[in-house]
């Protein structure tokens, strides 16, 4: 049999074949990818959110970004609207070239001046509010903040008028008095890191050699979240932090405690057991004020001796804070730490002094924090190359605990308030 192909439409063969425009595609595409924007830009709850100042500095920039943003949208729906006008109207149609815009002074004049304008009016009230929110002369309070891979050490040096009459050294979360001006003294030990707390101010750079200044104040008690905004390796995504604003009276009540004498545990108790697990695998590299060894010499760690940065987070009090391995992960489990963070005014300082105890500790974390620290935190994008050169570590390594030993450390951190 012959068969011959014939050139009828595929519509008279029974099927239809619906032909997509390249233009239609492409503005499915922009439509598609407008609606995805909008619905990402959509949060019930966003602690991080930059449109939501509560203090003084974070409020002075965000006077400034509400015009800004309102006349880039206005400016921006007007240049939309133009140019689907443009499309839409100027579509060929086999109609004449339309009169042509070029050479005419006057409008190209025009169209130049007006957004000049427009940046000039932005730029003077910018420079206005950098210049005020780079000034120190007003504050109260100094906290040195020192950035490396990847968490945050606060370090108090002695202010009497603060009642802190010897050096304070934390991590994790800032805390600080409401209604206080704080200057933050910045560095870096490794790489350049950014230190942002949104809801208080706006981001500063943490440099090593260099000492930048960051104002913070906060209008209420409570925790306000922020994340490091410069690369600086693997876990630059798990390098968070909090700040944590106590009312005054709150404030001294947490200074008084994080310089009160250690407390050694009960002999006899499995707390005691994890001291000597602590003495023996963590004082390498982790300070505990007021430890001492056996023979009642202080026990000094010597991280510079272990550490690539040669420093890790001091635990003295570890459990007066929320969060551990740079405010990864939480201290509490989920239910305690939204009763912490939901808490009113009037009862968040006594929620957060409060602390951590056995019924609240988040001991899932941890346990595995202390199990293999560097499979709860990237470090090293080959594991065989946990240790430099030099033979120190970057981060916290695997120290091969045993599950028994673990039960006594995680014993022994709890009496750490």
């Amino acid at each position: 049999m012959n068969h011959e192909r014939t050139n009828v439409p595929e519509q008279r063969r029974g099927f239809s074949v619906n032909r997509v425009s390249p233009r239609s595609l492409i503005t499915r595409g922009a439509s598609a990818l407008g609606l995805l924007v909008v619905l990402a830009s959509c949060a019930t709850n966003a602690p991080q959110d930059t449109w939501q100042p509560k203090g003084p500095n974070a409020k002075l920039i965000d006077d400034l970004q509400q015009p800004v943003f309102a006349v880039a949208g206005i400016v921006g729906i007007i240049v939309f609207a133009v140019i689907v006008y443009v499309i839409w109207r100027y579509k060929d149609r086999g109609q004449p070239i339309p009169e042509q815009t070029h050479g005419k002074p006057a409008l190209e004049i025009t169209l130049t001046v007006i957004p000049a304008l427009i940046l000039a009016v932005v730029g003077v009230f910018t420079v206005r509010a950098i210049f005020d929110l780079a000034r120190t002369d007003d504050t109260e309070l100094v906290i040195n903040v020192t950035g490396q891979q990847w968490w945050w050490e606060y370090d108090y040096p002695v202010q009497n008028d603060w009642g802190i009459t010897q050096p304070i050294i934390s991590s994790g979360q800032l805390v600080m008095p409401v209604g206080t001006k704080v200057l933050l003294r910045e560095t870096s030990r490794d790489v350049i890191h950014s230190y942002w707390i949104p809801a208080l101010n706006g981001k500063r750079d943490a440099v090593p050699g260099r000492i930048h200044t960051l104002r913070l104040e906060a209008d209420e008690p409570g925790i306000y979240a922020g994340q490091c905004t410069e690369f600086c390796g693997l876990s630059h995504a798990n390098m968070r932090m909090e700040a944590v604003a106590l009312s005054k009276e709150d404030f001294a009540k947490w200074i008084a405690n994080q310089q009160a004498a250690y407390q050694a545990p009960a002999e006899g108790t499995l707390a005691k057991e994890g001291e000597a697990v602590f003495l023996n695998q963590c004082v390498r590299c982790h300070q505990v004020n007021g430890l001492k060894r056996p023979d009642g010499t202080l026990a000094i760690a010597a991280p510079d001796e272990n550490v690539w940065s040669g420093a890790a987070p001091n635990l003295s009090k570890l459990m007066t804070r929320n969060t551990f391995a740079g405010a990864m992960f939480d201290l509490l489990r989920a239910a305690c730490r939204d009763d912490v963070w939901k808490a009113e005014s009037a009862e968040f300082g006594a929620k957060y002094l409060a602390g951590v105890d056995e019924t609240c500790l988040n001991v899932n974390d941890l346990r595995a924090w202390l199990r293999n620290a560097p499979a709860e935190k990237p470090m090293y994008a080959n594991p065989a190359l946990l240790t430099e050169t030099n033979g120190k570590y970057r981060g916290m390594p695997n120290l091969g605990l045993s599950e028994s030993d673990i039960d006594k450390l995680v014993a022994y951190l709890l009496t750490l308030k």
